[in-house]
């Protein structure tokens, strides 16, 4: 199957693949996100690394069960043919009701079908009160 849009991108093809995956994420739901990476995707998120479909959506599922009231932002900041940067910015409560602001980078690459084969991203997380939530 082919994952639209597909390489090699323009700027108007990674920003529509940059909102489809935004839109994903805030989705919350580990099998639709995981099916915008190949079944042996490669990942770096923070010093994990995640293999395959069936990790991510573990990963994920684990995520959104610990970031509550989860909500991305995701910002076009780069690409070539079968590449995109990304900056991101989303914002979570844990368990115990504290709330966090995490800002990131990625960089992924796709496969010839417009699958993502490999995402390494860096985030930090900085702790904030419910009344400086930005997204929400």
């Amino acid at each position: 199957m082919i994952k639209k849009p597909i390489p090699p991108f323009t700027r108007q093809s990674a920003e529509e693949k940059i909102q489809l995956a935004e839109d994903a994420w805030n989705s919350l739901d580990p099998v639709k996100v995981s099916m915008a990476y190949s079944i042996d995707s490669e990942w770096r998120n923070r010093s994990q690394f995640i293999n395959g479909r069936k990790e991510i959506q573990k990963f994920l599922a684990n995520k959104w069960e610990n970031e509550l009231e989860y909500k991305l932002q995701k910002e076009y900041w780069a690409h070539t043919d079968n590449r995109i940067a990304v900056r991101f910015i989303y914002e979570y409560r844990n368990p115990a009701g504290e709330w966090f602001r995490a800002y990131g980078n990625e960089n992924w690459e796709f496969d010839e079908d417009g699958y993502m084969r490999k995402r390494y991203a860096s985030i930090n997380d900085i702790p904030i009160l419910a009344s400086d939530r930005k997204l929400g």
